[in-house]
């Protein structure tokens, strides 16, 4: 990959994981990148990559289509964050299709509503050579056996020889930085008030594929919405524990991709 692994140090106390897991809900009014956050002078390691894909013709969504929910402001909290959180140089996020070279850039690929994505033969076999070469692709925010059926079916094009299976509780990705045991269920803001009761919905799991070696290729965060809890990290409404849950994902599954 285009990235110096080898630089990534993991370095966050018990001390600092803690008050800064608490703060992460009012950072982003802040420090965000429109506003000039001060970083590093040190060169960038990393730049959080969000996929740009078409919609499906039964779902297809007016403006820039369903890839860009929640964008930019859930990759610009992120990326903020996952400065202040570890010693990643982070770099501002990106938005890359599957067809552009600078793909190999950029070790982990994020994917949004990927329940109403359409991928060609072309970017199916791109994905393939992309995750086969060390990157990682989290696909976030699909709901409902229709979503998860078009989703896995496009997977299964990409790697038909490989199950999807959930991800064991003693995965080096649930353990890299942040220590997960315990999971919440991480809804969008539109769960928990206008359109319903979290209490309310499909239940979550977190599945995956991996390659020979067991290491993990596609991060499925099925019927949840770890984007919304990046976004919403500034808001009021959207609960703490929800949102500190969706930066300990996140920063273990960068950490991962960049250790693994």
């Amino acid at each position: 990959m285009g990235l110096a692994a080898s630089r990534y140090r993991r370095g966050v106390s018990v001390g600092l994981l803690a008050a800064t897991l608490a703060a992460v809900a009012a950072y982003a009014a802040t420090a965000a990148y429109s506003a000039g956050a001060a970083r590093s002078s040190a060169p960038d390691e990393f730049h959080f990559a969000r996929l740009i894909y078409a919609d499906a013709p039964q779902y297809g969504r007016r403006r820039n289509g369903w890839w860009s929910q929640d964008w930019p402001e859930a990759d610009e909290h992120f990326s903020e964050n996952l400065q202040r959180l570890t010693r990643i140089n982070t770099g501002p996020p990106v938005t890359v299709r599957l067809t552009d070279e600078q793909l190999f850039d950029y070790p982990f690929l994020y994917a949004t509503q990927v329940g109403y994505w359409d991928l060609s033969d072309t970017e199916i076999a791109r994905l393939r050579e992309y995750l086969l070469r060390g990157g990682l692709l989290m696909g976030d925010d699909f709901w409902g056996e229709g979503e998860r059926a078009n989703f896995e079916t496009s997977i299964a094009r990409a790697f038909p020889d490989r199950p999807i299976v959930d991800i064991p509780a003693d995965d080096a990705v649930l353990r890299v930085v942040f220590p997960i045991s315990e999971f919440t269920q991480i809804p969008g803001l539109r769960h928990l008030g206008r359109y319903g009761r979290a209490t309310q919905l499909p239940a979550p799991r977190w599945r995956g594929i991996y390659d020979d070696s067991g290491r993990l290729l596609v991060a499925m965060n099925y019927n949840q919405d770890i984007g919304d809890s990046w976004e919403e990290a500034d808001n009021p409404d959207y609960p703490e524990p929800m949102t500190a849950l969706g930066y300990r994902l996140g920063i273990n599954y960068i950490a991962y991709v960049m250790t693994h």
